[in-house]
């Protein structure tokens, strides 16, 4: 399970036959990403031949659950950390949610062009176009490329590349609007707290 949490941590969220950055597409996913307010959906995670499947949740700004089928590993983000989460452990691991990719997609204003964020290249297919992406001080980490359908844009996948090379793709499925979520939903439940971090500067 160390896989999904490097996959989430050391990672910037790739397709083939990237050409140079079309700016239209740019503008296209910053556009549809920042009218996300909440939504939910379920996922297929696939890296080294192996796939797990779970329940992906995000309601912006900043907060992010990921829940694995048959499994004990759960990820959620409360706004300012990031939890993993080994039930059958009892153990959690916390990291800064900006150190982590989930944190490009979930900030309160998401810049694809005068940011910190670096689109290299753009990808257009017959129904679907990519970005792949790096943070600017932190290429060394690795990339992703995150792939939305064209007609309307949605989310369509992702996947990240880690600083070793190694890759994990995550596609959604049947993601709709939700924003209604319970109070503690981005809570990890066996402590019922709220982070006492102080915040992420991006969510200020």
């Amino acid at each position: 399970m160390k896989k999904i949490f490097a996959f989430v941590l050391c990672s910037v969220f790739v397709v083939p036959a990237f050409g140079a950055v079309d700016k239209k597409f740019v503008a296209s996913a910053e556009k549809y990403l920042n009218s996300i307010t909440g939504m939910r959906g379920d996922f297929v995670q696939t890296s080294n031949g192996r796939a797990a499947r779970g329940v992906f949740s995000m309601l912006r700004p900043g907060r992010v659950r990921l829940d694995y089928t048959n499994s004990p590993i759960q990820l959620i983000s409360d706004g300012s950390d990031l939890y993993f989460f080994d039930k059958s452990l009892d153990q959690i691991t916390t990291v800064p949610l900006t150190s982590t990719p989930a944190g490009i997609l979930v900030r309160k204003n998401i810049d694809l062009q005068n940011s910190d964020i670096v689109v290299s290249d753009t990808f257009d297919g017959k129904s679907t176009f990519a970005l792949n992406m790096y943070m600017r001080d932190n290429r060394g980490l690795g990339n992703m490329t995150v792939v939305f359908d064209k007609s309307p844009v949605k989310l369509k996948s992702w996947t990240v590349t880690d600083a070793t090379g190694t890759s994990t793709d995550v596609v959604f499925k049947n993601l709709k609007t939700k924003t209604d979520f319970d109070k503690n939903y981005f809570q990890i439940s066996r402590h019922k707290t709220v982070s006492n971090s102080g915040g992420d500067a991006f969510y200020d």
